[in-house]
């Protein structure tokens, strides 16, 4: 079995998920690169399910820089509108989308629908890749709330501002960096993976 890796390629260009992901493995020693900085595209994600991305993502990233990778795919999903937008996500409104495109799209899709009525989550799946071939390492965050009627808060990124947390009442855009990681559904995925990677790699 190999040594625990002292660098893991995260499968991502955002900013906010490297943010995140590099505070949450801070603790076990391990630093964090995005795979934009070994000048890796993003892989195309052509699956199905957040499982299905996540693993091609952190495949590609790590066969392209012979590192071990992470990956995550999330997204929300909306009751009112069976599930959707799911996968498609980041994608939603076109698929140049923004955040703000995507919010604005999002909005006119559930206008007139009462608080109640407007239940939604967030999923995310993270997966861990390495390249000596040893099997996948998944684990799976969901993080369940609604739909407010305007945006709130300029922190986060996608939907959060769109995204009210019952717990504290607040959208998540308004969270702390530190409150988003203890409940968020990426905080919740990461934690579990971590602790499968700690294991295979005591």
């Amino acid at each position: 079995m190999s040594a625990r890796p002292k660098k893991i390629v995260m499968a991502s260009g955002n900013p906010g998920k490297l943010r995140e992901m590099a505070a949450l493995l801070r603790h076990l020693g391990i630093e964090v690169v995005a795979q934009s900085e070994f000048g890796v595209e993003d892989a195309d994600e052509t699956g199905t399910s957040f499982a299905e991305n996540s693993l091609l993502k952190a495949t590609h990233a790590s066969a392209a820089t012979g590192l071990p990778a992470i990956a995550d795919d999330s997204g929300l999903a909306v009751d009112a509108l069976g599930g959707a937008p799911g996968v498609y996500s980041a994608r939603y409104s076109d698929p140049g989308a923004t955040d703000e495109k995507n919010n604005r799209k999002l909005l006119a899709a559930l206008a007139g629908m009462a608080m109640p009525d407007r239940g939604a989550a967030f999923h995310c799946v993270a997966t861990f890749v390495h390249p000596d071939g040893s099997p996948p390492l998944v684990a799976a965050g969901e993080w369940r709330g609604s739909i407010l009627l305007a945006p709130s808060g300029d922190g986060g990124f996608g939907y959060d501002p769109l995204f009210l947390d019952p717990e504290s009442g607040q959208s998540s855009a308004t969270l702390t960096a530190e409150e988003k990681n203890a409940r968020s559904h990426r905080g919740q995925a990461l934690r579990q993976l971590i602790d499968l990677i700690a294991e295979r790699y005591p």
